[in-house]
């Protein structure tokens, strides 16, 4: 053991967890090695003064307990008065990009189809037939051919998709 120093086991375990045959061999190393043997009576002052302070008891002062409750509620006073700007911090991106998704969703649902349908009308009005004028004009039903009548609906129909 004299060529072993204690020191590594000193730094590594608390001088309160160790063993009698631990303590033994300690002090038996201790008494050879004028290292160990400062590092051992650091040890037992670091332990002893560690035993000290925590065996020590504070007493607050009389008004720290009405003092930490007073801040307490002022705190959770602040808190509540501004929940609605929290809830929008945590959640505004999520409703902002809701509400861009509805717009988007409505422009394509009113507007694009109007000008499709526009767009339709302005083609049927070019062969100079609609599907409404072929199919429910009567007075006309002898001079429309199956031809024109499948060219009027089929021509609509391509243009739209």
């Amino acid at each position: 053991m004299r060529d072993e120093h204690i020191i590594s086991l000193i730094e590594n375990t608390s001088l309160g967890n160790l063993s009698e045959t631990d303590l033994a061999v300690i002090r038996a190393h201790a008494k050879e090695c004028s290292n160990c043997l400062r590092a051992f009576e650091a040890a037992q002052l670091s332990l002893l003064l560690l035993k000290e302070h925590a065996a020590v008891q504070f007493e607050p002062s009389p008004f720290f307990h009405t003092r930490v409750l007073a801040t307490l509620r002022q705190r959770q006073a602040v808190n509540d008065a501004w929940a609605f700007g929290r809830l929008w911090r945590a959640a505004g991106a999520l409703a902002s990009s809701m509400v861009a998704t509805v717009a988007a969703l409505a422009f394509l649902t009113f507007v694009i189809p109007d000008r499709q349908v526009a767009i339709s009308q302005a083609s049927l009005n070019a062969n100079g037939y609609s599907a409404e004028e072929v199919i429910l004009d009567q007075a006309q039903s002898e001079e429309v051919s199956e031809g024109q009548l499948l060219t009027t609906i089929y021509d609509g129909d391509e243009e739209t998709r």
